[in-house]
């Protein structure tokens, strides 16, 4: 590494900082000025910009599905150089949070005709009492001033918004979604639809697309010329570490030496795996780039020397850790060559202790964190060394990213720009329909809606445990109809009016807010909870009722009608990631989502039980049996006759 600035520091090696790798632009790379007549060049091919793109992972699984990628966008000076000398097209440092920049990207992006806008947008969610304005503003206009650099989805939505391609890519991680709810890809996917485009979302696992790592991506795609989204097949086994990076240069490691370098010869071996293969295509011959990494301090490399894949930061000799054991219990994580690695992240450009090596004792390279994250050979990464771990730990892996894109394809004498009517907003139309219908009968406490106060909620939370009949349960909230509050005398009247001990007690625990008359304001209403003790899940039904918070209500009745719906079995695993996607499709976003919330509660008490569910009552039936796919066969449903029960609302 010629050229390095070498520093003596206190970690035990020599402070490095590698060379500076620059590279030129790609040869089909155009800039701002010249875009015209490169779109020119490019006519009848398909066309895809890349928005935050980083490195270009995603920009390369894009441009092996067949698309040329036109433009790329970040703000990274670093990724930028990397994703120019890789990808033709232009490659434009931008701060997609100014709209004025964003206008000059849409300008520049209507020149040409854009098949496809992807990208990861830093989605940070938002509180819950944040949601309404956040929606209202996506819907309405999209563009915000005041928060432009904080909410950077929404410029993200906003270029979709107004250069129109014909298929959409999102990719983030699955944490964007259980932060919130999901409430910030509910609102992007209720937007695409009011634009005419079929959404989907979906969390896959890396490894189902060749990926040799654990990494789970939340991916939303869209399209406007048919509802079709064709995965690949997903791969019946996994790829390991061995099959992936057991073919390059090993070491002979010695404390405080430089290990690797940017170029060593490289030995093509005689039966490569499909995966080296498909790394090494296009690679230059006999050598192999990039493939070097930090130096090892002595302590290390005797902490290295005595590990294997399973042992524990724990384990280690107490004299040579320097964490505490009980807070970082898996600081360090010797990899395993029959499995696959743990999920290559940004973190890997400040110290490689999470990924080292199977067996020489290091951390991983540059090259074997690129083929890791299925960056092919001939892809290199401008910077230092640790430009380059930080470039390839951000990325999308790019086999991912062909797999993404492959299911926005175009189809062969299908036009784009239908306005389609999707099929979730067409289920969900039908479940706002419905619970609106029960809403106007005699069970109209089970749902957000005029008469569903700060009263009538918190008395709906403390009976939800409650093994009450339909007729008591109407009884009680018969009598909270129309209150304002809980006075003396009504507190009396609701405990006289329990059935059982247990509501009893229930309804006791109103008494620190009887007689309150502020307590129960409108201006006061998210304080109740915590006044009466609350449990979570008393909490999360009290604040579904009030309705204006588009909360998921996670229960296992509702995980299961989300399952069957979607034929899936994610009410038994995977429940709070899967499970949860399967409810954003039958939720949606927008002013009826707590009431389609709200019925798919009921639903999963009444209809949808666990043995011989009551898709069909007297004069009802489930709402969604008709989009059911995991509907049971005639023999294992339940029939029975509820009577007046039926009306909606049984408890």
């Amino acid at each position: 590494m010629e050229g390095s600035a070498v520093t003596k520091g206190k970690y035990g090696v020599p402070l490095e900082r590698s060379d500076y790798l620059e590279l030129p632009p790609h040869p089909d790379h155009c800039t701002e000025d010249n875009f015209s007549e490169w779109v020119a060049r490019h006519k009848g091919q398909r066309l895809a910009a890349d928005l935050f793109t980083g490195a270009g992972g995603l920009s390369l699984g894009i441009q092996e599905a067949g698309w040329t990628i036109a433009a790329g966008v970040d703000f990274d000076p670093r990724a930028l150089e990397t994703h120019a000398h890789n990808f033709p097209g232009m490659s434009l440092p931008m701060d997609l949070g100014d709209p004025e920049v964003r206008d000059r990207l849409v300008a520049l992006l209507k020149e040409a005709k854009i098949d496809l806008v992807a990208g990861g947008p830093p989605c940070q969610p938002f509180s819950r009492a944040g949601r309404s304005k956040i929606r209202d503003l996506v819907r309405n206009h999209g563009r915000d001033p005041q928060d432009h650099r904080k909410q950077l989805w929404q410029a993200y939505l906003d270029v979709v918004t107004r250069v129109q391609p014909r298929a959409v890519l999102m990719e983030n991680v699955p944490d964007m979604g259980l932060g919130d709810d999901f409430a910030v890809v509910r609102i992007i996917e209720e937007k695409l639809e009011d634009l005419g485009y079929a959404t989907q979302v979906r969390l896959v696992d890396a490894w189902h697309y060749g990926v040799p790592q654990h990494r789970k991506r939340l991916i939303l795609l869209a399209r406007n010329d048919i509802e079709r989204f064709d995965w690949e097949p997903k791969a019946e086994r996994d790829v390991t570490l061995r099959e992936a990076i057991a073919d390059l240069p090993r070491f002979d490691v010695k404390a405080r030496e430089r290990v690797g370098a940017r170029e060593l010869p490289y030995q093509e071996p005689e039966n490569p795996s499909d995966f080296i293969a498909l790394m090494r295509a296009q690679a230059p011959t006999g050598s192999i780039h990039d493939h070097m990494t930090r130096r090892v301090r002595q302590d290390d490399l005797e902490i290295f020397s005595g590990m294997t894949s399973t042992t524990l930061y724990s384990q280690i000799p107490a004299e040579l850790r320097r964490y505490r054991a009980d807070n970082f219990t898996d600081k360090y994580k010797r990899l395993d060559w029959d499995k696959r690695s743990r999920s290559i992240t940004a973190h890997i450009a400040k110290d490689g202790y999470w990924y080292i090596h199977p067996e020489d004792n290091r951390t991983l390279t540059v090259r074997e964190a690129a083929r890791i994250q299925t960056f092919p050979d001939r892809f290199r990464f401008a910077g230092t060394r640790s430009d380059a771990f930080r470039q390839i730990g951000n990325a999308v892996p790019p086999l991912l990213g062909k797999a993404a894109a492959a299911a926005v394809a175009p189809v062969e004498g299908v036009e784009s720009g239908r306005r389609l009517a999707p099929h979730w907003r067409s289920v969900r139309q039908e479940l706002s329909d419905w619970a609106e219908a029960a809403r106007d009968r005699e069970t109209w406490f089970h749902y957000p809606g005029p008469e569903m106060k700060s009263p009538q909620a918190a008395v709906m939370a403390l009976l939800s445990g409650s093994r009450l009949r339909a007729n008591e349960l109407r009884g009680i909230m018969e009598t909270m109809r129309g209150k304002k509050g809980v006075t003396a005398r009504l507190f009396e009247q609701l405990l006289g009016q329990a059935p059982t001990v247990s509501a009893r007690e229930k309804l006791g625990r109103l008494k620190p807010l009887v007689d309150d008359r502020y307590a129960w304001r409108e201006a006061n209403q998210y304080d109740v909870p915590e006044a009466l003790g609350f449990k979570p899940a008393e909490e999360a039904l009290y604040t579904l009722l009030l309705g204006d918070q588009d909360l998921l209500l996670i229960t296992q009745g509702v995980l299961r009608v989300g399952a069957r719906v979607n034929d899936s079995e994610a009410d038994r695993t995977n429940k709070l990631t899967d499970g949860r996607v399967n409810l954003i499709r039958l939720v949606g976003a927008g002013t009826n989502a707590s009431l389609r919330m709200a019925a798919l509660r009921v639903i999963g008490n009444e209809y949808c039980t666990a043995q011989k569910p009551h898709c069909s009552l007297p004069n009802r039936k489930c709402p969604l049996l008709k989009h059911c796919l995991g509907k049971p066969a005639e023999d294992d449903l339940y029939s029975v006759s509820f009577g007046d029960d039926a009306a909606g609302g049984l408890t």
